[in-house]
């Protein structure tokens, strides 16, 4: 099947990433992680307008009880503007530096939210409930990158970039515990590495390369199924919106960009036109579910 790729927006993003559908207000949200700025795709204008600059965010999410939670790289903090905001967890958790690389919402309005650090330090993937309470889900991550829940919300899906590998875990939806880990999809040496995810209506998972260029969908064995390609070699992570939301948007980093070919680059690829850190779009014969949200109460 051909896709038309369309490029929506373009802001040279260091490393795009964390886009996540508002539905009440029919806009993408997503960040760049390594220039402290997030920004607002409305499709209806197309215009991208950038609303926060400064702390570093490496994912979001919409707050059931106003504004947005950020996963920041330097702990988790609700946010409505640059001038109205506030910390919920800072610099630390039981002596575990917070720096967030993706992070989403629950089912239960908790916050999954990953830690990463250059230099082969170990991150941790955490769970802030609404009640001030964490979990630690996993320790000992590579990079700690996409998650999702399957839409009977059995399972729970986890990537870990460095170990090329997508980990299904069973999720009970009455509780909300997580266990029984498993490798569910192990990505080849001669591809990229899994990065950001979203799971379809469907209950396929949509994967983001970093380093093939492209975002591969697995059905709920683990079989790709298909995969789309992008003009940006490094793809980040995937997300369905618009008013159906069969729309495919998907963030690119820059990084990497203009660089020796990696050698996961797919067939065809064609490194005069190549770019990275722009937002993309396109259109496809599925449909995406809604995003959670977060549900954290405002200090007084």
């Amino acid at each position: 099947m051909e896709y038309e790729v369309k490029m929506v927006a373009d802001v040279n993003a260091v490393v795009g990433e964390g886009p996540i559908w508002d539905w009440r207000e029919e806009r993408l949200l997503w960040t760049d992680i390594r220039t402290g700025r997030v920004f607002d795709y409305n499709p209806a204008t197309g215009v991208n307008e950038q609303i926060h600059s400064g702390v570093f965010v490496g994912g979001l999410a919409v707050n059931r009880q106003g504004g947005l939670t950020f996963g920041t790289w330097e702990g988790v903090m609700l946010w409505r503007s640059d001038d109205d905001y506030a910390w919920l967890h800072h610099d630390s958790h039981d002596g575990h530096r917070l720096q967030f690389n993706d992070c989403f919402a629950g089912p239960d309005g908790s916050f999954f939210a990953g830690t990463m650090f250059e230099g082969g330090q170990p991150g941790r993937l955490h769970r802030f409930f609404p009640d001030g309470t964490v979990e630690i889900i996993a320790d000992g991550v590579g990079v700690s990158n996409g998650m999702g829940f399957s839409p009977d919300l059995r399972t729970f899906y986890y990537t870990d970039t460095r170990a090329k590998t997508i980990y299904k875990y069973d999720h009970d939806p009455v509780t909300g515990k997580i266990s029984n880990r498993r490798d569910w999809v192990k990505v080849p040496d001669t591809e990229g590495g899994p990065d950001g995810m979203t799971v379809d209506a469907e209950g396929f998972v949509w994967s983001a390369n970093w380093g093939s260029g492209c975002v591969m969908r697995f059905d709920p064995d683990g079989k790709e199924e298909r995969r789309i390609g992008f003009p940006a070699t490094q793809t980040s992570c995937p997300m369905f919106g618009g008013k159906n939301l069969d729309e495919l948007y998907v963030t690119t980093a820059y990084t990497g960009t203009g660089e020796p070919p990696s050698g996961h680059e797919r067939p065809g690829y064609d490194f005069d036109a190549h770019r990275g850190g722009e937002l993309y779009c396109v259109k496809v014969d599925v449909q995406g579910k809604r995003e959670f949200e977060t549900d954290f109460a405002w200090p007084e």
